[in-house]
């Protein structure tokens, strides 16, 4: 079955980066669209950035400027490099996919990994 496995997670502090990876198997990558999503403690999953299968990205406000999602279609890998973090992005990180179009709505997405969460220190 498809599967898409998350990582690159951890405890970072105010200010630090991280680079969160997606590995997809089992999925027609390169036709379909990729998003990364995330939980806070307490809080709905809310849309962070998607990339559609021809490289076109949507980076949701409140991560703009710190945020750059990219995929690499000979390694059928997403990526989502985080810059600047600060204490409200910690979170589950949830890599997902879609077909045919990115979308920012989690409904639309088909496939989903466990995430990898991210703690940032004040």
């Amino acid at each position: 079955q498809v599967q898409l496995v998350e990582s690159g997670g951890g405890l970072v502090q105010a200010g630090g980066s991280l680079r969160l990876s997606c590995a997809a198997s089992r999925l027609a990558f390169s036709n379909r669209a990729m998003g990364w999503f995330r939980q806070a403690p307490g809080k709905e999953r809310e849309f962070v950035a998607a990339i559609s299968w021809s490289g076109n990205t949507f980076v949701a406000d409140s991560v703009k400027g710190r945020c750059t999602i990219s995929r690499d279609n000979a390694k059928n890998t997403v990526s989502l490099q985080m810059n600047s973090l600060k204490p409200e992005d910690t979170a589950v990180y949830y890599c997902a996919s879609t077909y045919p179009s990115a979308s920012y709505i989690s409904h639309d997405y088909d496939y989903w990994g466990q995430g990898t969460r991210l703690t940032v220190s004040s």
